[in-house]
């Protein structure tokens, strides 16, 4: 276990001597906004180490350092959250990485395959997983979570040998390429507060109850980030749905409705609620924010998703890539109804030649589905 900077950094520096290197973290983020970093684990061919950042007075920087080595692969296994640490604590997206939860899905091994089920399937070994949700803040760390830890990366190695040489076989390596091009941008992390709203669903009929509901969650996400606080700890998402439709411009209204705690209108954060949606209605006409359309989609649209549907899946199990890796349900519903102008992932790059001019010849007549014996197979005429 790495307790001192000077550890640390001479463990890096034999690291970044490596092609690559895996790296997981263990964090706690029940009762906070940023997650709390307790463990970092990583390994290269021929080193693995445990650090800890809660000792006192380590200083991470031989670290991120690493995780800014371009010499140097970083294999993650479901990659979002450990690089959105790396972001936060030090201000850098790892580059180059690989996400062997992405690559299994290239390779098929099915939808957002799990890590230990990614061991089991390449290495026939069983990871006992009764650590995972253990308090990794508490100091000492038992044996067995250490062991547990350090195994998230020591098979990672053997996991990321396998599907790299699995995707330079089939020929994949640039699908993959595309697929981290989005892990490693920026934007994925450092979500603008204004931009908040984009996380609730859509429940919402008028430009006023969107400009509300865009201030509101606006504020949220400030207030959560500057307190350190889960979003629901500063406000529940219902409380903003409901405050978007019922608008309340004083504490009175606020406190009338449902979703807000007895007394809570009165607090500084019911009077910052009412200044966003005053905020809101006040917008000029030109200015309030456009409603997504709403449209209703051509007859025989269901029809037409319910075919690409089956479509989607002979192709998944044709070419051995996860159907959730090719197209998703809105790629289909915009297929259907706006054919080769759809601008959906699944219509460029190599998920086109994959499915989408397939998916085009379907709903243009061009490939029929007919059964041969018990099974589905496409047809062209």
């Amino acid at each position: 276990m790495i307790v001192t900077t000077a550890a640390l950094a001479e463990a890096c520096r034999t690291l970044a001597k490596s092609e690559f290197v895996t790296v997981d973290t263990e964090f706690l983020r029940e009762t906070t906004f940023w997650p709390e970093l307790c463990l970092i684990q990583m390994a290269s061919p021929d080193h693995e180490v445990l650090i800890d950042p809660l000792a006192p007075g380590l200083d991470l920087a031989p670290f991120f350092e690493l995780m800014a080595d371009t010499s140097v692969v970083k294999v993650f296994h479901a990659a979002r959250q450990d690089i959105e640490i790396v972001f936060h604590l030090g201000n850098l997206i790892p580059h180059p990485i690989f996400d062997t939860q992405v690559a299994a899905m290239v390779c098929g091994f099915g939808d957002s395959v799990s890590y230990d089920q990614l061991v089991q399937k390449v290495k026939n070994v069983h990871i006992d997983k009764t650590s995972r949700f253990t308090d990794w803040s508490r100091r000492p760390l038992s044996e067995k979570q250490l062991e547990y830890a350090l195994a998230d990366v020591t098979h990672l190695r053997d996991v990321y040998l396998y599907l790299k040489a699995e995707l330079e076989r089939e020929g994949r390596a640039h699908w993959l390429s595309e697929e981290m091009a989005i892990l490693e941008s920026r934007e994925t992390y450092d979500l603008h507060p204004d931009d908040a709203w984009q996380r609730l669903k859509m429940r919402l009929r008028k430009p006023q109850e969107l400009a509300v509901l865009k201030f509101v969650a606006a504020w949220r996400e400030r207030e959560a980030r500057a307190r350190n606080v889960p979003r629901s700890r500063v406000l529940k998402d219902d409380a903003i749905y409901e405050i978007a439709q019922q608008q309340p411009k004083d504490s009175e209204s606020l406190g009338r409705l449902r979703t807000i705690p007895k007394g809570w209108e009165r607090s500084s954060s019911g009077a910052a609620i009412i200044e966003a949606v005053n905020a809101a209605l006040a917008l000029p006409k030109a200015d309030m924010p456009h409603m997504p359309r709403q449209g209703h989609a051509p007859d025989g649209t269901a029809s037409a998703v319910e075919l690409l549907k089956v479509l989607l899946r002979l192709t998944s199990e044709k070419h051995g890539v996860a159907a959730k890796m090719i197209a998703n349900s809105e790629d289909l519903d915009r297929i259907a109804v706006e054919g080769e102008a759809a601008d959906v992932p699944a219509m460029h790059g190599w998920r086109r030649e994959l499915f989408g001019d397939a998916a085009l010849k379907l709903i243009n007549g061009g490939i029929g589905l007919r059964f041969v014996g018990k099974r589905i197979e496409a047809v062209e005429f």
